[in-house]
């Protein structure tokens, strides 16, 4: 695998460094102690992407895409956690458009790809049930199909920023009687539709980030169902594997990583910079070289499917050692900024001022929110079962 650039992807290196000095504005910036930045400054991005046609890099070319080597798309995604752009939502971009785009009819793409790349519909997942988490499978949101309609009841949670959502794409349960796989369908629904209840789930770090979402006799046009009724958890798993190939973030966990060396750097024991005391410096090399074996790791994914190789268990391993060091990236921040770390936390409003340094704003929420990472677009011990199945045939 050679890891060096081209002549003519230094040039792209160049174009969209340039490019984001010109467009992306201070305030659009990402806050290292946020999950996800606030929805203006995303998408405020998101249309300065959009009207470059830099949105949907993953997208064919056809359907609205960059047409990008895997290489100019692992250098912009570089590129963009580097300056601090915010992460574009992945609901509408990584995840459901590219099963419209795979799995749905003529009149589907029309309909929504391009709202989706325009920004003017904002989706959300609905995947995850009370009983149906990392057994997706057992969910029992069920749709009875009454002519050329569903109806939809059942209940959905964890449902990330859908307070703020146009529609939803949903697994559904259309056939009670057969194997739990066989009997789901993916519907896409719009949340203006009446018995749609959209409930907060106030997260530790005291933020609106999450929600239940119930239905109750929902009705959704059939012609809403991606592909054949019954066929939903073929598409799922297809999408499954594009959320879990995003979650390991390699270059946010890089940039992440620079800005915990800075801390470090600026916090002390006995006068020694903390990043110079040799337990905490080998906590760091440890992380830096973890976090070097991942991008590696990723890069080879690349290279094979540049090579016409699908993407298969890979997207497993990238996901369990990814999300494990986001974790280790806020535990040691937490850890660097000491006892700063709770107070100076005004989401969970113990403090009417900030106490201690800047760099402290919102890192225990930040921490407390990560402990999702691996649990989330499947646990990471769904995916180490994975790995043994399909890599070692226990």
């Amino acid at each position: 695998m050679d890891l060096t650039f081209s002549p003519e992807e230094e040039a792209f290196r160049a174009e969209v460094r340039s490019f984001i000095a010109e467009n992306l504005l201070d305030s659009m910036k990402e806050k290292g102690y946020r999950a996800y930045s606030p929805p203006k400054e995303i998408m405020d991005w998101h249309r300065v992407l959009h009207k470059r046609g830099w949105v949907a890099p993953l997208w064919p070319k056809e359907y609205g895409g960059t047409g990008w080597s895997l290489t100019q798309r692992y250098i912009f995604n570089d590129e963009c956690a580097r300056a601090e752009a915010p992460e574009l939502l992945p609901f509408g971009i990584t995840m459901v458009g590219p099963v419209i785009y795979t799995f749905g009819n003529t009149e589907q793409k029309k309909k929504y790809l391009p709202r989706i790349l325009s920004g003017d519909d904002w989706w959300c997942q609905g995947y995850s049930e009370p009983g149906a988490g990392s057994d997706l499978a057992g969910l029992k949101t069920r749709a009875v199909r009454e002519g050329d309609h569903y109806v939809v009841n059942g209940q959905k949670t964890w449902t990330t920023l859908g307070q703020y959502a146009d529609w939803i794409f949903c697994l559904v349960r259309t056939d009670p009687n057969v194997k739990q796989q066989e009997g789901i369908s993916f519907l896409l629904i719009d949340m203006k539709t009446p018995g749609i209840t959209v409930k907060p789930i106030i997260v530790l770090g005291g933020e609106h980030e999450v929600n239940e979402v119930f239905f109750d006799n929902v009705k959704v046009p059939v012609e809403n169902r991606v592909g054949e009724e019954n066929k939903g958890w073929t598409y799922a798993k297809f999408l499954l594997v594009h959320e879990r190939s995003n979650v390991a973030g390699v270059a946010r966990s890089k940039k992440a990583t620079e800005r915990l060396r800075q801390i470090a750097a600026a916090e002390s024991v006995d006068g020694v910079p903390l990043v110079a005391t040799d337990e905490f410096a080998r906590k760091i090399a440890e992380l830096e070289i973890d976090l070097m074996a991942l991008e590696f790791t990723e890069l080879r994914a690349l290279a094979a499917e540049a090579s016409g190789k699908k993407v298969g268990p890979e997207s497993s391993l990238l996901k369990i050692k990814g999300s494990e060091i986001q974790q280790r990236i806020t535990e040691l921040t937490l850890e660097a900024i000491g006892y700063y770390g709770y107070p100076n936390d005004r989401a969970l409003g113990e403090n009417e001022y900030s106490v201690g340094p800047d760099y402290a704003f919102g890192q225990a929420g930040h921490y407390f929110n990560m402990r999702k990472a691996s649990i989330y677009g499947g646990s990471n011990e769904i995916q180490r079962n994975i790995i043994a199945k399909a890599v070692l045939g226990l």
